[in-house]
Order: structure tokens, then sequence, then C-alpha cells
């Protein structure tokens, strides 16, 4: 029975352990075949095509975006990631995800090394076993009794369970491997063997032969044999972190590898200790640094700390080899933290030797915030001037602007689609129309911030008001639209906010006079850095992980852009819409003579925008009409493609190709009709296939119309007008940042008014709360006060 509880043997290694890797899906049918794996590898159902990679060693990567183009890779395994939170025994699940996740790679086409501790904690949980059992076993025989009573364990030598503990950590790691037909072979090193030139060539031919041959090398310190630690109590010491961190630096360099991963038990490197109030998580870390960052204490297993990763990571980076160090035992991250690192996002901290000749764009959002506080506290009239100023030089500096949108275009001919061009395309026209709008904005931007919207006596001599401020921030995204620059700067100034702008790198060139000329209108009043542009190469999943630095994401693209910034926006609101399918419904009473110039103008006039027609409900009774006869034949001039829907195609001999999906944004001369059996019909195809964009009804029936306009739950909905007026300038609002879908906060074309919030000011003269109570002097009041009118003049 003894043996039954506390027995571990090594010799039934396998029988133990593999049920437990089959159970965490790691099992042998999602196995790949050796001969497929330099092709496409998979288990877990999910493909990994091989990657061609190839870099000359001998400088390290200068950004994060390039770590993906890493061939040869070390992951160090700190004590804190291998064990678990006792400290006696392996995080199985843990090593199970860093395992899948270095397979990944290896199966990618690159060579990847592990630097494991483990072998002191494996050790030690068998040691331990043994000695309980022996012990339970003597005192039975001493007493006579089968119970068991307290049992005090002896200190453990750390030699003695690294002896221990090696063979079954191999074994382990042996039988995780085993499921992505990856071989691993193990290799104890001790520093002799980097001081001895024989052995380190031959350590050397070693690493490289298993690399040839596809085999992922384990390396760890020969804890059998090294000196011992500084004595300390249990386990305290054993694992000599620090000699770790310094054995995967040597290793990354002897190797010339192009990335080193350490993992710890903490998110990177901080400013500060990690805990107190004001520390960051430092993104980059250039060699000099050290001497303005306070080391804190050291991980919870291991004699070294960050000091050590520190110096370890900077004599890599010396030798030519990136690092990065990250938490490799958040549970929310630990499945994906090595591959999302050699993907070049955002996690940990990476060490760079190329300082950006700009500030970072953690920076450039604290600017933005105490630029946009500043801008806020600013009169009307001054931030209408800035505007009024901005207007003036885009058509003052007209020449500057359109040569550098000529770059642009010549640049991305032959890269981008037509439609794409389009919009890249800057003009006179374009300009002087973006300078009228401008000016619009400036105009309404007297009523914006701090305007009263509610006034309430709470009681005598305490007074609450609401009024308008800023957001704070917007981190506004946008593809392909220069124009776009000034419309969202000049909305962001009229509100008072501080705003990030990341525009895509096919307009680089006008982006950055557009962003300089905003710069410059800032300026008449000391806010230039109110307004920033993104020019890093930073990835858009990373900005929206900046929940401390960003209160709003407005994306302005493709539907494809606006979904995937939802999905990555962790902790920020996203204001926008994801599909543009714009119905129109032609009524059984539309006229003859409108209907062929809404549905031309509807879908013609600008078939890429957002607020282009896609879906034409026909109703039932105008089939085989002449109007319908017109509609058709307009749409054939045009070249405009038709898609049947299901019912229209059930009434054709000969229909066009019919609709693979009703829920299409086709954002080209491509429509969709289908027909309808009356107006309820229009209205749920609509609300059951529709994004709740923008939505019309073209009849000469007034109560069918009404009825259309009350039913339809679309953020634009109208009657006898072209989808194409579902925009801030045509609304009259000077320009817009988007149009949104969503049902809080601002829906429709977003102008001045949806960048602002709302805070409340209570003035009193010592009320405190007490005073109401039943058995208080005061009661409440609640009455409504006049608001007062602002002078605008």
């Amino acid at each position: 029975m003894l043996s039954q509880v506390y027995r571990c043997g090594f010799q039934s290694f396998n029988q133990q352990l593999l049920p437990w890797v089959q159970s965490t899906g790691l099992s042998r049918s999602h196995r790949v075949q050796p001969s497929a794996i330099r092709h496409v590898r998979s288990w877990s159902n999910i493909p990994f095509i091989t990657v061609p990679l190839s870099r000359a060693h001998g400088k390290s990567f200068a950004h994060r975006s390039e770590l993906r183009h890493a061939k040869r890779i070390v992951v160090k395994l700190g004590s804190a990631v291998v064990t678990r939170g006792d400290e006696c025994g392996l995080a199985l699940g843990r090593l199970a995800s860093i395992v899948e996740q270095v397979s990944v790679l290896q199966n990618q086409g690159r060579e990847m090394m592990l630097v494991t501790s483990g072998a002191v904690a494996f050790g030690k949980q068998r040691l331990r076993h043994e000695i309980l059992l022996s012990q339970s076993v003597r005192q039975a025989l001493h007493s006579g009794q089968n119970q068991l009573k307290e049992m005090a364990i002896p200190v453990l030598e750390a030699r003695a369970c690294a002896a221990a503990g090696q063979s079954g950590l191999m074994a382990l790691y042996e039988a995780m491997f085993t499921q992505y037909s990856i071989c691993a072979a193990q290799i104890l090193v001790t520093n002799l063997d980097f001081h001895d030139e024989q052995k380190r060539r031959n350590l050397n031919g070693t690493l490289h032969e298993l690399l040839r041959m596809n085999i992922v090398p384990i390396v760890n310190t020969n804890d059998a044999v090294v000196p011992p630690a500084e004595p300390n109590s249990d386990l305290q010491g054993v694992i000599s972190v620090k000699d770790n961190d310094s054995l995967a630096a040597r290793l990354a360099v002897e190797m010339k590898t192009d990335l080193l991963i350490v993992l710890s038990d903490v998110e990177g490197l901080f400013d500060s200790p990690p805990g107190s109030d004001d520390a960051k998580l430092i993104d980059i870390f250039y060699p000099g640094d050290q001497q303005s960052v306070t080391f804190g204490t050291k991980s919870r297993v291991g004699m070294g700390g960050m000091e050590a990763k520190v110096k370890a990571a900077l004599w890599a980076l010396q030798g030519g080899t990136s690092v990065v160090i990250a938490n490799g035992t958040h549970p929310k991250v630990s499945g994906h933290v090595i591959t999302d690192i050699v993907e070049g996002k955002k996690v940990g901290t990476f060490f760079s030797e190329v300082k950006p000749a700009g500030p970072t764009v953690e920076q450039q959002g604290e600017m933005a915030r105490s630029g946009g506080r500043a801008l806020a506290t600013l009169e009307p009239e001054q931030r209408a001037e800035i505007i009024h100023h901005l207007a003036d030089l885009l058509t003052d500096q007209r020449d500057e602007i359109l040569l550098a949108n000529k770059k642009d275009l010549e640049e991305a001919e032959g890269r981008l689609a037509a439609p794409l061009l389009k919009r890249l395309s800057l003009s006179t026209s374009k300009l002087n129309s973006l300078a009228i709008g401008l000016r619009q904005i400036a105009a309404s931007s007297q009523e914006s911030v701090g305007r009263v919207l509610r006034r309430t006596r709470i009681a005598n001599n305490l007074e609450l008001e609401q009024v308008t401020v800023p957001i704070g921030v917007l981190l506004v995204i946008f593809e392909s639209r220069p124009d776009c620059l000034p419309q969202v700067a000049a909305l962001a100034i009229a509100s008072g906010n501080g705003l990030l702008l990341k525009g895509g790198k096919e307009a680089a060139h006008s982006n950055r006079i557009l962003h300089l000329l905003t710069q410059e209108a800032l300026s008449i009043h000391g806010v230039k850095e109110a307004v920033q542009l993104v020019n890093t190469r930073e990835e858009v999943e990373d900005l929206c992980r900046l929940d401390k630095l960003i209160d709003l994401i407005i994306p302005r693209g493709s539907s494809q852009l606006v979904r995937d910034i939802q999905k990555a926006a962790k902790g920020i609101p996203v204001m926008g819409h994801s599909e543009g399918i714009c119905h129109m419904y032609v009524d059984s009473e539309a006229s003859v003579d409108k209907i062929t110039r809404l549905v031309r103008d509807s879908k013609c006039e600008y078939p890429a925008a957002c607020n282009a027609l896609e879906t034409l409900l026909i109703h039932r009774d105008l089939l085989r009409t002449p109007l319908f006869d017109q509609i058709i034949d307009m749409l054939r001039v045009e070249q405009v493609k038709i898609h049947a829907g299901p019912k229209f195609a059930s009434y054709l001999t000969f229909s066009p190709s019919e609709v693979k999906s009703l829920r299409t944004e086709y954002g080209d001369l491509e429509i969709c009709i289908e027909v309808v059996d009356s107006v309820q019909e229009a209205i749920d195809h609509i609300h059951k296939y529709g994004s709740s964009h923008t939505d019309v009804i073209v009849t000469e029936n007034e109560k069918t119309a009404e009825f259309f306009l009350q039913h339809v739950d679309s953020a634009c909905v109208f009657w006898n007008a072209s989808t194409r007026f579902s925009d801030g300038y045509r609304f009259g609002l000077g320009a817009e940042v988007g149009i949104s879908t969503s049902r809080i906060h601002a829906r429709g074309p977003v102008g001045l008014e949806g960048l602002l919030t709302t805070k409340w000011l209570l003035r009193g003269q010592d009320h405190v709360v007490s005073d109401f109570s039943e058995h208080g002097s005061l009661k409440y009041l609640h009455e409504n006060l006049p608001i007062p009118q602002r002078n605008t003049n």
C-alpha cells in the first residue's frame, strides 16, 4: 500500500506519463509523418508551412518586426517557469505548452535549442518519495502499526537532487517532443566546456550536427558536479539562475544564434521594481540604460535575478544575438508567448542596439495625453483659430502636398488595386473641399468642450452641472486615405482630444507633410504635441494593447481592418463598423423618374465607399415592368455585375450568377438583387442580412415610408435619397472620424459631438450626506435650473 502511495519509480515512467500526455491533447493521432516534416507539418489539425529563412549572423536585429526572420533560436527556461508553485516537481502543463510552441517553430524550418532548469526540482520530488517511503517502512516495523506519524524530511543536497532528476527530466522532454515527431537530445555542460578550447570545439560540433539532423538540443548545466551554491534552506539556492542565464547567453553567441528568448516569472524589465506604483514595463532596452534602472529581488527559486538576466542579455547582444526577456508563467500568455515573440509582437522586453530617431509610441501617447489636456483648456476661439490656420495651410501649401502625394502614387503603382489608388490620390479639388470642411468644424467648435448640458439644484447652495469634456486620447488607424488625417486632426482639436494617428505605409509621404502642417497650426497656441503621427514599425495589434494610453480606437479602412482591430483591442473600446452592407428597397409605389438616379448614385458614384449600395430589394409587383427594365438597363450601361438572390433567380429562366451570400459587401461595381413581397419582408431581410449601416426606401407612399423609417434598426435610414448621403460632411458635421454602427455613445457619421463625453461638477458649501438623513436638517430639492447660453460671438 505504501509503495502505491509513495513510490514513483522511473522504470515505469512512460506508463505513468503517457496517459497524462494523452489527456492534454498531445495524442499520437496528431503526429506528423517524418517524410512530411520539411513540407507541410501539422498537429491538432493545424497546418504549419515551412518558412524560408536565411540570415547572415553578425549583427542583432534592430526592430521587433525583424524577429520573424530568426533562423536559429535559443529558449532559456528559468527555474520559476519549469517548477511548480510548491517548488517540488515540474509544472507539466506549462512545459507541454512550451514544447508545443518550440515544435511549431522547429517544424517551420527553424533551428531550436532549449536551455532548461528543472533537474533539481524533479530529483527532489523523487528523493522525497524515497525518503518518505523509507521512513514510513521503518516506522511501521518499529511500532507495529500501519498509521503514519509526522515525519521530518531532511534538507536535500542540490547535487544529489540533480543527479536523481536528470534522467526523469529528459525522459519527460522526450515523451513530449515525440508527440510532434521531433527528436530531442540532452547535453550537460559545465564552465570548463566553454573555457577549454578542445571541449568547446567538441560541444560546438555536436550541437551543429544535432541541428543538421533536425534534432532539438536540450542543454543544462551539470548540477550534479558543479560547486554547491551558497547554503540556504531547502530548495533555496539549489538552481543557480545566474549560471543558467550565463549558459544561455554563452551558448547563443557560441552557436551564432539569431534570437535568445529568456523566460522567467516576470513580464520583462521594468523601470523600477515590479509591483511598485510607478513601475512601467520597458518595451525596448538599450545598452547603457541599466544605469537608470533599479533592480528588484530575484525570482522565487534560483540564485539569479533580473540584474543577472540583463547582464547576460547585454553580453549576448554584444555578440550579435537579439534577446527578449518575457514571462513564461502567466496562464493567459504562456501558451503562445514564444511564438508571439518570434512573430514580432510586443511581448516582454526587447534588447536592441539601435535607438529610434524619434520617441517611442508610448512616449507619443503620453505627449498626446498632456497635449490634449492643454488643448482642452484653450478657449473655443483659440481652438477654432488653430483649425482655420490648418485650413489655410492646406490651400497655401497645395503644391508641396500634391508633390508628396505624387511620390506615394508612383510607389503604389502596380501594388494597389484601382479603388485603393483612387482613395490614395489627392487633388486640388479635394484639398479645397477639405479646407471648407475644416472651416465648418471650426465654426461648430465654439459650442463643444465645456458646454453645460444640465443644471440641478440638489439643495440650497448645492448645485450640480453636467458638462461636455474630451474623451482623452484617440487612436485613429486609417488606410490609403491621406485626406483623413487633417479631417480627424481638426475634429480632435475642436473636441480637445489628444490624437495618435497610424496611417498606411502607402501614404507615408502624404501623411508626413500633412502632419507637419497640423503641428504647425497647433504651434500658434503652444499645443504642438497634441497630435502625433506614429512612424515606428509598430504593429497595429501592439497599438491596440496600449489600454493605459489610449481611450478610444477609431479604424478607418476596409472591413477586414476593422474586424482585426476589434479582435485585437484589449480593454479599449472601438468605434466603427466592420461592414457596410447597405440596402435600397424599391416599393411597388416607387417613382419611375427617381429610381434609376438613386440606384446609379448609390452604387456607381463611389462603389468602394462603405456607404455604397450593395443589395437592391425590389417589390415582386415591379418584376417585368418598364421600371424594372430601366433599372437593369442602367446597371448594364454602368457595367455593374448583377448577382441574383434566391427568390429573384427563381423568377428567371436565364438568371445572372446566383449570389453566394446575401451578406456581402462588394466594394466594387457589383450588386445583389433580391425580390420581396412587402415592406415588412424588406425590413426583415435588412435585419437578417444587413450591417445596420445605411438603408433606403424608394416610394411615393408617405405612410409606407414612415413605417420603414421607424422600423428599420440601422444607424442611417433614408427615404428617397441616395445611400451616399451617409457622411459627416454631407450631414453638415464638417467631417467625420468614421461611421459607427454600435449602439453605445455614438451612432452613424461621427463628428464633433461623438468625440465628447461628460463629467459632473458639484459646487457646495460644507455639505455632507448625513445632513440629508431621516433625522437630518436638510432636504433634497432636485430642481432643474436654466442652462446659461454661451456667447459665441
